[in-house]
């Protein structure tokens, strides 16, 4: 999925999700009433009118449909949604029917039992056929299907145009050439970020650590062990925290940026280069660099490779607790179908998880191309465990990455204590 932001906040709002929700009373309903009202949570995107006016249009069929039926939808911060759904879980009564959740959330919300089976729903819906297999692997656990895919994303490099003209800059082949080019825009223009990074940007970080051979974990089918902590994991986090200096991205003000953040300054004209995924693409055309940028799949250690990106995205689930479940189910489908998809993608700039349809809107529009070019190179994904809700709610990368841009720890010493609640975590849950 896409994750992002603001990690003071984070850490202060977090710290009641040190553990994956524990749920109290999560069994499905023993209701599934045809009326009433369906409450929605979906996440909140930097440019977010664009989705609104997407799903506004999905609502108005549903209402046409189900005329007695009525819909209130909640746009939740992404950064919140671990205190949120645990909440949900913990109070059916006050839980939201549909919801919006990343792809590195399933495992978890399904352990936890959140998330509505609704293999034989997802089955017999006609455009499912044309759902890609990554995706589809992306609401699946344990053979079961416990959502519908709602959009695949990755990141690559968003440049200026104009300052690479003007300071006759060459696009950076290489992860080496990448941190001289941002430090010479640095140099040339005092009130820009060369590359702006955040502190709390997890999977701008992820790139560096792929790219130069270390993994997150290793093991299979729901055993995993940390490997964060090793020479090649350890040498990319080295590559991205040096990024964090006054010749690039002082630490003072990048430190806590997580992904919206640095999106946001560079669509303000605020930096020369940053990490962004396709669905920051509308974000940064309504910026102030509209008609100056360019995109390119972000370079590896070695000349011609593409650094592995986090195959991202979320997908559209129910509730176990819904008291609606047929209505929620046949919004689900109405929410993540190829037509809202394809509009999403005109709106937002969301690739779609539909093989047929993601084919058309690449050739329409030519920015796709970087995004599909990185997601055909070796794109990664989080550990597969329940565990990852725990690591990430707990932020235990983003403090890593904190701990070594701060000085208060080595990469040695920040990356085997990461190591150690990671394992901590995957030990957790068997």
């Amino acid at each position: 999925m896409k994750l992002a932001p603001r990690l003071a906040v984070l850490l202060a709002a977090l710290v009641v999700t040190a553990c994956a929700p524990q749920t109290s009373d999560n069994s499905s309903s023993d209701t599934d009433e045809q009326t009433g009202t369906l409450r929605v949570w979906l996440f909140q995107e930097v440019n977010n009118k664009p989705k609104e006016e997407v799903v506004d249009s999905v609502l108005a069929d549903f209402r046409k449909a189900h005329k007695d039926t009525k819909v209130t939808v909640e746009y939740i911060p992404v950064e919140t949604r671990a205190q949120r759904m645990k909440a949900a879980f913990n109070d059916p009564k006050s839980a939201p029917d549909v919801i919006e959740y990343g792809n590195t959330d399933t495992a978890g919300y399904v352990k936890d039992g959140g998330l509505a089976d609704v293999t034989e729903d997802f089955s017999s819906w006609s455009e499912a056929k044309d759902t890609d297999p990554t995706a589809r692997q992306s609401v699946t656990v344990d053979g079961k299907i416990y959502g519908a895919p709602y959009f695949v994303g990755v990141r690559a490099l968003y440049y200026r145009t104009d300052i690479f003209k003007d300071l006759g800059l060459e696009v950076p082949k290489t992860m080496a050439e990448l941190a001289t080019t941002a430090r010479e825009i640095r140099a040339a223009e005092p009130d820009l970020y060369g590359l702006v990074v955040g502190g709390a940007f997890t999977y701008g970080a992820m790139p560096f650590i792929w790219a130069n051979g270390g993994e997150l974990a290793t093991g299979k089918s729901g055993s995993y062990a940390s490997a964060i902590d090793s020479a090649a994991a350890q040498k990319g986090i080295k590559a991205y925290t040096s990024l964090f200096s006054d010749d690039n991205c002082p630490a003072a003000k990048c430190a806590g940026m997580g992904g919206n953040d640095t999106i946001t300054a560079f669509a303000a004209g605020q930096a020369g280069m940053a990490i962004g995924g396709d669905f920051n693409h509308t974000a940064v055309e309504a910026g102030k660099v509209k008609g100056k940028y360019a995109v390119v799949p972000l370079p590896g250690v070695k000349a011609g490779e593409i650094a592995p990106a986090f195959a991202g995205g979320n997908n559209i689930g129910v509730l176990k607790s819904t008291s609606h479940r047929t209505l929620a189910v046949d919004l689900m489908k109405r929410l993540a179908s190829k037509k809202t998809q394809e509009e999403l993608f005109g709106a937002m700039g969301f690739l779609p998880t539909f093989t047929d349809v993601r084919q058309q809107v690449a050739a329409e529009q030519p920015y796709v191309k970087p995004f599909v070019e990185t997601l055909a190179a070796d794109t990664k994904f989080v550990p597969a465990s329940p565990a990852w809700s725990q690591i990430d709610s707990s932020l235990v990368l983003p403090t890593m990455l904190q701990e070594v841009i701060s000085g208060k720890k080595d990469v040695a010493t920040a990356s085997r204590d990461a190591a150690t609640k990671m394992n901590d975590a995957f030990s957790s849950v068997g």
